[in-house]
């Protein structure tokens, strides 16, 4: 079934985010990456339902199959979102698992609403800690490449997705791992995102500070990484966030690419359930 929940509003309307829920018992809350949606969980749902938990996920503002407003696209407003939707399904206990981007709200989250509806808390293949190249970050990304995104974007977006979502898994070594059918279908999902909040977000993964963010985590943590990520590295994320937070864990999955949950699939899925069962 499709449902949405309401969070903040523009121009005095609600925004409506769409979700799916589904299975029993301890809920875990997906928040997908950027530019794609809460569609390419598809081959973690099933595993994380077939070991016995309630499965959630949702559409970033501005992303599939939710609203698309003008506005909103920094870390304090989708954190909100997410807070948001927390409330509106009465969660507690619920495990949050961010990918790439959604890792930043996950941090983000912690920072502004602490854990106390919160069980246990993932980062896979996270922007999280932070991205940006600066001095007291020197293993990060040149502001330049962002603003490379943004320029390719505002000029090309749909050829600038297509070049992207084969980066995203490193296609040229992983044809054997993934179909051109599944890149195709990454590049679908992501033409029919707001082109507004496609470039928005760019600034919001790309420039925040979440490391006093991912400070406040005080619950189980973990930290999935591939160490062949090209699109973002590992040392200013997992390996940082990993030597920030107390207590926490982290796996490196070898030779996976930025994409790893449709290249190593089975591999980041035993990770996951491990994790959610200890």
């Amino acid at each position: 079934m499709n449902y949405f929940a309401t969070t903040s509003q523009e121009k005095t309307k609600s925004i409506n985010l769409y979700y799916e829920d589904f299975g029993e018992g301890l809920p875990v809350l997906l928040i997908h990456g950027w530019p794609l949606s809460g569609q390419m969980f598809e081959y973690q749902k099933q595993a994380i339902i077939d070991a016995g938990f309630r499965c959630i996920t949702y559409d970033r503002r501005g992303f599939g199959r939710s609203d698309k407003p003008y506005a909103g696209y920094d870390y304090d407003t989708m954190a909100q979102d997410l807070r948001d939707l927390i409330d509106h399904l009465r969660l507690n206990n619920v495990t949050l698992i961010g990918f790439s981007m959604g890792g930043g709200k996950v941090a983000r989250y912690v920072g502004k609403y602490g854990t106390d509806k919160l069980s246990k808390v993932v980062f896979l293949s996270s922007i999280a800690p932070f991205m940006l190249k600066t001095d007291d970050n020197p293993d990060g990304v040149p502001a330049e490449t962002f603003e490379e995104f943004k320029d390719a974007i505002k000029s090309d977006r749909l050829g600038f997705l297509g070049d992207f979502g084969k980066n995203f898994v490193n296609y040229d070594d992983n044809k054997d791992k993934i179909s051109d059918k599944q890149v195709h279908f990454n590049w679908n999902i992501a033409s029919h995102a707001s082109p507004k909040a496609t470039l928005d977000c760019i600034d919001a993964f790309g420039k925040t500070d979440l490391r006093e963010d991912v400070k406040k985590i005080d619950i189980p943590c973990l930290f999935v990484h591939g160490d062949a990520d090209r699109v973002v590295p590992i040392d200013p994320t997992a390996k940082q966030g990993h030597s920030l937070v107390n207590d926490s864990k982290l796996e490196v999955i070898k030779d996976a690419p930025h994409g790893c949950v449709f290249t190593h699939t089975e591999k980041v899925n035993d990770i996951l359930v491990s994790f959610l069962k200890s």
